[in-house]
């Protein structure tokens, strides 16, 4: 074998450095909260297929981010982000789909792709429906989703959008950051709310979930409504599987081999 074959065998075996921690490509910047966090959640770590990476910020709760617009916390989510990407942090995205507001300032200071807000899918999402047909957006607090972070998200506004503020326990438990939720109470109060979006606008073939805590009542509300259901666990395993794409191996069909 000549030298220059076996230096690129030799080569094929060297792991490359430069991080922390491997294995984890998605980075989540977290609002600091004590509510369950049950499997669905963003916060739930046995949610994903893939590893992730957390970090909290200090101070910052759920009302700073949905009732003022996250006024005093962006500081705190920019520093979170930086910590995750010199961890190891391929990609960056956050808790709070309200979180809209930061996308292009965050997305400024770090050298990595970010996701702040499963908003950010509606347009994507709407492409993929006939004309006649419009997305829908479930969200935790209807009255504080504005403009403002529609157009951070590149939402149209003619949107239609629906919340589960009129429930009696899903946006409460999670707003008031407490301690227990009862899990079929909120489970009904997602139902409840989808079929209010879906009475009131004839023409939804999609829904979006604005709200990191509603993924695990997605099927739910998928098997009685007969819509796709779109929220930030779709949005996150998308985006995963773009920063580490599979491998795959062009022999393995190949009967030979």
């Amino acid at each position: 074998m000549s030298d220059n074959k076996q230096l690129g065998h030799n080569r094929k075996s060297i792991a490359v450095g430069g991080k922390t921690v491997y294995g984890g490509t998605v980075g989540v910047c977290m609002l600091d909260t004590q509510f369950p966090r049950i499997h669905g959640d963003i916060a739930n770590a046995r949610t994903w297929s893939v590893p992730v990476h957390y970090r909290v910020v200090p101070g910052s709760t759920p009302k700073a981010a949905v009732y003022e617009k996250g006024k005093d916390i962006l500081d705190g989510f920019i520093d979170a982000a930086k910590e995750l990407v010199r961890m190891g942090a391929d990609g960056i995205t956050t808790n709070c789909g309200f979180l809209s507001l930061f996308q292009e300032k965050m997305a400024e200071a770090v050298n990595v792709p970010v996701a702040t807000s499963s908003l950010m899918q509606t347009q994507m999402v709407q492409s993929l429906l006939p004309k006649t047909k419009k997305v829908g957006i479930l969200t935790i607090h209807k009255p504080s989703l504005t403009k403002e972070h529609l157009k951070a998200a590149n939402v149209p506004l003619d949107t239609p959008i629906i919340g589960t503020e009129n429930g009696k326990e899903f946006t409460r438990v999670i707003l008031n950051d407490e301690m227990e939720m009862d899990i079929e109470q909120a489970r009904q109060d997602h139902l409840d709310a989808a079929e209010e979006l879906m009475t009131k606008n004839n023409n939804i073939g999609a829904i979006v979930m604005e709200c990191t805590n509603m993924s695990p009542f997605a099927a739910d509300i998928r098997k009685k409504f007969q819509v796709p259901v779109f929220n930030i666990y779709t949005f996150v395993e998308w985006f995963q599987s773009g920063l580490l794409p599979a491998r795959f191996n062009p022999d393995h069909d190949d009967p030979r081999k």
